[in-house]
């Protein structure tokens, strides 16, 4: 079944989510390329422009292919991370996931993106599940996740690299950022 392709924007107190466009490509190479980000993320590599541009594209399949993915986050009128839904052939569950800039952590913001994405996740997407996949190390990924509400469900090996299953079910009340 064919989805638009395009994301809802969905305003915070702090943040617009919303679609990608052609514009974003040379922050977001820069956000996948990033050392500190790359490390928590995929096989813990950094990106290159070639491999930048086919996640980008493959972050904008997800709203055609499964009627969800990712938010390119905005705050302050600059395009600072991406946060979403991500679901590619053979992924354990729908996973809720993040990614910001390192200049822009330690705010809260990655917690108020990701609530406003699980909220659209439940509210409008209709799932039932979500789950998140942080590396051991990512302690501040794991806060955000236990912020959400989330659970530690699981172990496993992702990637190649062990990985912590935090999960939440849609009975659970939100949990405040």
């Amino acid at each position: 079944m064919a989805h638009d392709n395009t994301a809802p924007e969905i305003v915070t107190d702090r943040l617009r989510l919303r679609s990608f466009g052609a514009g974003d490509f040379e922050e977001y190479a820069g956000l996948v390329g990033h050392p500190l980000v790359a490390r928590h993320v995929g096989d813990g590599t950094r990106l290159d422009r070639t491999a930048a541009w086919r996640h980008l594209a493959m972050v904008l399949g997800h709203w055609i292919l499964r009627g969800c993915g990712m938010w390119a986050v905005e705050h302050d009128g600059r395009m600072i991370g991406r946060v979403g839904l991500l679901n590619p052939d053979g992924w354990p569950a729908l996973e809720l996931a993040w990614a910001l800039h390192p200049d822009v952590w330690n705010r809260g913001l990655a917690t108020e993106a990701a609530a406003a994405a699980m909220g659209w996740a439940f509210d409008v997407h209709g799932a039932d599940r979500l789950i998140s996949m942080v590396r051991p190390d990512n302690a501040a990924s794991i806060r955000v996740a236990e912020k959400l509400g989330m659970h530690l469900e699981e172990r496993l090996v992702l990637l190649g690299l062990p990985a912590l299953v935090y999960a939440r079910g849609r009975d659970i009340r939100q949990a405040s950022p």
